[in-house]
């Protein structure tokens, strides 16, 4: 008897070993898998200006695209901006192709390589959370490109610090073409506490005359709310000589009850003065004011009722009402 108990635990024990080996075999067992990107914008507009109302109901973007992953270290994207272009020819709507990049990540970096997302505004994007009512500083006033071909690197050294590291054609998504000029930039980011980020960046292409970039942020985003202020400065915009403008934004979001946030924004720009102008050369110097509700009432729908008031120095001053819807899956 003493014999089959011994055999009957000497089996269950090889059966939990084996149990366990299978399951650990499971769990690094990985399947290729993707699905599918699908992002839409749109809004319902009252703008009123010298004594002038107009209204207004608009698809402002959609975004379609696919992630695939091939295995643990490489993945790919592909996604089209479908962007409207009301006014223009052919089309009130343009497809461009915005990404179509391979990458390959592990835990000390990530090396992204074809179409792919600048790292200008990314942070300062995420921290806004808005994007569907509006585009961070950089991208909204046209300091840089939200896409690009060339090829960029993400070194991870600590979970509080990463450096990245990129090279560029210069020309953005929408103007792809190939010429000798190319892009630098740099930018470092640090968490010294939980939830406080703090970034530098810089840029910087030459062709007849050179443009360079440079960013400060520091932002708080928690589930408690988020709070953000970055400066930007840009030197020979488009490869102009005296094309110099900088500006900073302020944001900030704060939960109300579940489901629903306030929030607002202050957006000052100014443009250098070239000869004998009374004005800087950039026609959107200014000041921008939004303020708004936000209602999430499921994930992936943003709906908000917001304000807005643009004084620019040159032109007449606008107030604005918009209803803003964002959804994505």
């Amino acid at each position: 008897m003493k014999k089959i108990y011994l055999g009957l635990a000497v089996l269950f024990g090889m059966s939990s070993l084996v149990s366990a080996q299978t399951a650990e075999n499971v769990k690094d067992t990985f399947t290729p898998s993707g699905k599918p990107i699908v992002t839409v914008f749109g809004d319902f507009s009252n703008v009123n200006s010298n004594s002038k109302s107009n209204n207004a109901f608009e698809i402002s973007r959609a975004y379609f695209g696919y992630g695939y992953n091939f295995s643990r270290d490489f993945s790919g994207k592909i996604l089209f901006d479908v962007a409207n272009t009301a006014g223009l020819s052919p089309s009130a709507f343009t497809v461009f192709l915005k990404n179509a990049y391979t990458e390959y990540s592990d835990q000390l970096m990530k090396v992204d390589f074809g179409l792919v997302g600048e790292n200008m505004f990314d942070l300062q994007e995420s921290t806004w959370g808005k994007r569907y009512l509006y585009k961070s500083f950089q991208d909204q006033y046209g300091f840089g490109n939200s896409a690009d071909l060339g090829a960029k690197i993400k070194f991870q050294f600590a979970p509080e610090v990463s450096l990245d590291l990129a090279v560029y054609n210069g020309e953005g998504y929408k103007k792809v073409q190939a010429d000798s000029t190319v892009q630098i930039a740099a930018g470092l980011t640090v968490q010294p506490i939980k939830n406080l980020y703090a970034r530098v960046y810089a840029d910087y292409s030459k062709k007849n005359v050179a443009q360079s970039s440079y960013n400060a942020f520091v932002g708080y985003k928690s589930d408690k709310g988020s709070i953000a202020a970055e400066y930007n400065t840009q030197n020979g915009h488009g490869m102009v000589k005296d094309h110099n403008f900088s500006g900073f934004s302020l944001y900030g979001t704060l939960p109300v009850v579940k489901q629903v946030s306030v929030f607002a924004r202050y957006d000052d720009l100014t443009s250098k003065k070239i000869g004998t102008a009374t004005n800087g050369w950039n026609s959107t110097d200014g000041q921008v004011y939004i303020a708004g509700v936000e209602f999430v009432p499921v994930k992936g729908i943003q709906i908000s009722p917001n304000f807005r008031y643009s004084d620019l120095k040159v032109g007449n001053s606008t107030t604005s009402f918009y209803v803003n819807l964002g959804m994505s899956f």
